[in-house]
């Protein structure tokens, strides 16, 4: 062993030589990356020449009634005009009682939003009870709007319940943060829209909610091609989120 560590030295020590005389070098990231999505990528509608077409499609849907939170989904994964997946998963669980939706850039949502359940345990070991929904967005929202500008992709519901009752926030790249009642996200969304206006209503019965989710992402994915695959939803029942099928 010591025989063929001796005789890799010599070449690992030439290596370092090379690269350190050698004057091509990796360049480091953008030092200003909103400069270089504004011209190299179309993220901001603004360069119609960009060589990076960034194309984001999804339907996601959430929604308050008197029996608590539904949640409804599709599963298709987007790039261009090819679909790189038809599974994937679009609720992503922040803690047992927070979920968050995945709509625009999947590894956005995934990270920060993972993040986003390191901080929430952390405020309950400091504070030593649950954070609450409102609190929750407000941290996602903060955190975001500190890259506002830098090619975030994001748009998703925070849902959950806490001491208050269900309660659902949208939040964005951009930094925006609502509350409401209902919210649909995603390109499909002016379809299912089209869907939960019709039928919604606070005192929706269990079985009527779960329909109305499930048929507004079911015309989503009929009209838009960016949306399809498989519906997944949850909802919420004795204070747990609960998956029903498609």
């Amino acid at each position: 062993m010591n025989a063929i560590l001796s005789s890799l030295a010599p070449r690992a020590e030439n290596q370092r030589a090379e690269t350190e005389d050698d004057p091509i070098q990796f360049s480091l990231p953008a030092n200003d990356p909103a400069g270089f999505l504004s011209h190299f990528t179309d993220v901001d509608s603004s360069n119609a020449n960009a060589r990076i077409k960034l194309k984001h499609g999804t339907t996601t849907l959430a929604f308050r009634y008197k029996g608590g939170v539904v949640i409804a989904v599709d599963s298709r994964a987007s790039a261009g005009s090819y679909i790189a997946s038809g599974s994937v998963k679009k609720v992503i669980e922040i803690n047992p009682y927070l979920l968050g939706t995945m709509a625009g850039g999947a590894a956005d949502c995934q990270y920060w939003e993972t993040w986003l359940g390191i901080q929430c345990r952390l405020y309950e070991l400091r504070n030593k009870e649950r954070i609450s929904v409102a609190a929750a967005s407000k941290i996602l929202s903060n955190l975001v709007y500190s890259y506002k500008g830098m090619g975030l992709s994001m748009g998703t519901m925070i849902c959950g319940w806490d001491k208050t009752g269900p309660a659902i926030f949208y939040v964005d790249s951009e930094g925006s943060r609502l509350k409401g009642d209902l919210f649909s996200v995603g390109s499909g969304s002016t379809f299912a829209y089209g869907v939960l206006d019709q039928g919604y209503h606070w005192d929706l019965e269990y079985e009527e909610a779960l329909d109305l989710g499930r048929r507004s992402i079911y015309a989503a994915t009929h009209r838009d091609a960016y949306s399809g695959n498989v519906s997944g939803n949850l909802l919420t029942k004795d204070n747990q989120f609960v998956p029903y099928g498609p």
